[in-house]
């Protein structure tokens, strides 16, 4: 008794399977010309304002992914945290040890709102994460500015948004691409961005009682 995937295909069967081949090649042909016709049109640069919101995880990790895309590049780069600042996470340990000729880090905040409990202090916090931050990205060398959950800073009305709007259009360099997280973004944040990513939240393990794990959450 044979099995049966060692028998051979019927004539039939190979000309349903070459033909199947055949639709697929020819499907796949006119979804590249289709592409290659799209990207034709689309040849100019520019420096992105990019907003990542929402309650899901991932906003930090998608801005700190960009950023190792950055140094891979060799183009120079620059991080901003205007909350974590006490958390001794793994992309600064990795940045600050091992890329810092290529990549400036700077950990501004001092814990999340609830934590210090004190307006004032956060306000202050905020203001040198900003006036950092607006340095930086006035550098023409430095190509991309990462502002790790200024959008909480701005939900708070630590920061101005219209200041903050209103440098960004003004006053940052043509090709300098600059990445705002944190969730709940305001819309003129949205409005003015040329890319928003929303993170949906779908499942956490911290509702479950699972602390942050290294290497997941920091």
């Amino acid at each position: 008794m044979t099995d049966s995937s060692d028998t051979p295909l019927t004539i039939p069967d190979a000309d349903v399977a070459q033909a199947e081949l055949a639709r697929h090649a020819a499907k796949m042909a006119k979804i590249k010309a289709a592409r290659d016709k799209m990207m034709a049109g689309k040849a100019g640069e520019k420096g992105l304002i990019i907003v990542h919101t929402g309650a899901g995880k991932g906003k930090s990790s998608s801005g700190f992914g960009m950023i190792l895309r950055c140094i891979a590049h060799g183009m120079p780069c620059a991080v901003v945290q205007f909350i974590k600042g006490a958390w001794d996470t793994g992309e600064r340990r990795l940045i600050e040890e091992n890329f810092a000729d290529i990549c400036q880090f700077y950990a501004m905040g001092e814990g999340f709102t609830w934590e210090t409990q004190d307006k004032a202090r956060d306000i202050a916090a905020a203001r040198r994460g900003w006036e950092k931050a607006k340095e930086l990205i006035r550098d023409p060398d430095i190509r991309f500015v990462l502002l790790d959950e200024i959008n909480i800073a701005l939900r708070y009305d630590y920061l101005d948004l219209d200041e903050v709007l209103t440098f960004l259009r003004d006053e940052k360099p043509p090709l300098t691409h600059v990445c705002l997280t944190g969730r709940n973004a305001k819309d003129a944040l949205i409005e003015a961005a040329d890319l928003v990513t929303e993170m949906t939240l779908v499942k956490h393990p911290f509702r479950s009682g699972i602390k942050g794990q290294p290497g997941v959450e920091f």
